[in-house]
């Protein structure tokens, strides 16, 4: 006697009950699976680029405004600092590297950065073809810029006032000089050129002073630990500066993006639990119908362990169903979100990444399934052949 085979027929007779367990338990998985995938994925590559990065110093106003703008290039800075102000701080004996940059223009929609060499060598970005920029008007693309635009070493582009994609052009050109190889780090992103560049195509024809000249943020990383817990709060004393923790801002970040985050995970878990719900009603109506076929199995020879197991390996293959169609759909759904934000010049995010967690997923679900269907096998192991077949 088959069991495995007289399952798969049942369940191949009732294909809406199937069905609606499959899918209930597969959306579930899949919005879990969804969130693991673009909440992991953000998370790693947000620590990657803050990594030696402890401070963000620049324009008074919001301290996460500063962060997005400073490190992850996300948003617009509140304003400039002067470069006497940002000198000094570099001097300052708690500092043991400071990276001053300067923001402002874009090329299609990738930010244009103004900094010295010492800001790609802090991420690890190496050239991939030509040399780094040597005097204005000189850039180097990161890959994925450099990927997008298609343009090499050699070409020209002319930078856009704003960080969007919409504003008027300047009208000097920049030439590339170099392109970088991927380092997986926000550089990939950017358009790296000298500060001297953005200062050249935001003045005036007259020529101001050097004590006039300004940046935007400075990159600090701290000389001691001392120094987190008395420089943060000296920065911030001044009028014109403001400092910003990266893993304060982005804990906090994280802490109120939670909070969506927890309500898709609780509606997740709710069409799991429905999703066993309907494997329980399905199985225990099903054990309604099918008690004269149960009772003539018993007299065939199958003993009350089979029956048992009969309704457990139906549960646990709808679970399996649900489960593994889940998974797909999950990464699906990732990778179409990937390519989207990609599209929009956003964190990239990709549904060809494994997580350790789904494991964790995929058993409890497929452990809701079998619970589910305890207690129909019970009563299918504790059939009454005699009466039942009495009864017709």
């Amino acid at each position: 006697m088959n069991l495995a085979t007289l399952s798969a027929s049942y369940l191949r007779a009732r294909p809406l009950n199937t069905a609606l367990s499959v899918i209930l338990l597969a959306l579930g998985v899949a919005t879990i699976v969804l969130l693991l995938l673009v909440v992991g994925q953000a998370e790693e590559r947000m620590q990657r680029d803050a990594r030696g990065i402890d401070l963000v110093v620049g324009a008074k106003g919001s301290p996460m405004q500063l962060m997005l703008a400073g490190i992850y290039h996300l948003d617009a800075p509140a304003g400039n600092i002067p470069l006497t102000a940002a000198q000094a701080l570099a001097k300052h004996r708690f500092i043991r590297k400071a990276i001053p940059l300067a923001l402002g223009d874009s090329w299609k929609g990738h930010r244009i950065v103004g900094a010295d060499k010492a800001y790609a060598d802090h991420y690890g970005a190496e050239l991939r073809e030509g040399r780094f920029y040597q005097k204005p008007m000189e850039a180097v693309l990161g890959a994925e810029a450099a990927a997008r635009s298609g343009i090499g070493v050699g070409g020209t582009f002319k930078g856009a006032h704003g960080l969007g994609s919409e504003g008027d052009e300047h009208e000097d050109a920049y030439t590339v000089v170099g392109v970088l190889a991927r380092s997986n780090s926000v550089i990939d992103r950017l358009v790296l050129t000298s500060i001297e560049s953005v200062w050249q195509l935001h003045e005036e024809h007259q020529q101001p002073k050097a004590e006039a000249r300004e940046v935007t943020v400075v990159l600090v990383q701290y000389a001691s630990p001392l120094a987190a817990a008395t420089l943060p709060r000296q920065i911030n004393s001044q009028s014109e500066l403001q400092a910003a923790s990266p893993a304060y801002e982005t804990a906090r970040l994280f802490s109120i993006v939670g909070v969506g985050i927890d309500a898709l995970r609780g509606f997740a878990a709710v069409l799991i639990l429905a999703a066993g719900l309907s494997v329980f009603i399905a199985l225990y109506s099903a054990l309604e119908e099918r008690r004269y076929e149960l009772a003539l199995m018993r007299t065939l020879g199958a003993s009350p362990g089979k029956l048992f197991g009969l309704l457990i390996g139906e549960a646990f293959v709808l679970s399996l169903l649900g489960v593994a169609l889940g998974l797909l759909l999950g990464h699906g759904l990732a990778s179409l979100l990937g390519a989207w934000l990609e599209r929009q010049q956003h964190y990239p995010v990709t549904g060809l990444e494994w997580r350790p967690e789904e494991l964790w997923v995929a058993g409890i679900a497929l452990g809701v399934g079998v619970v589910a269907a305890i207690v129909p096998a019970w009563r299918a192991y504790r059939t009454d052949v005699s009466r039942t077949l009495a009864q017709g």
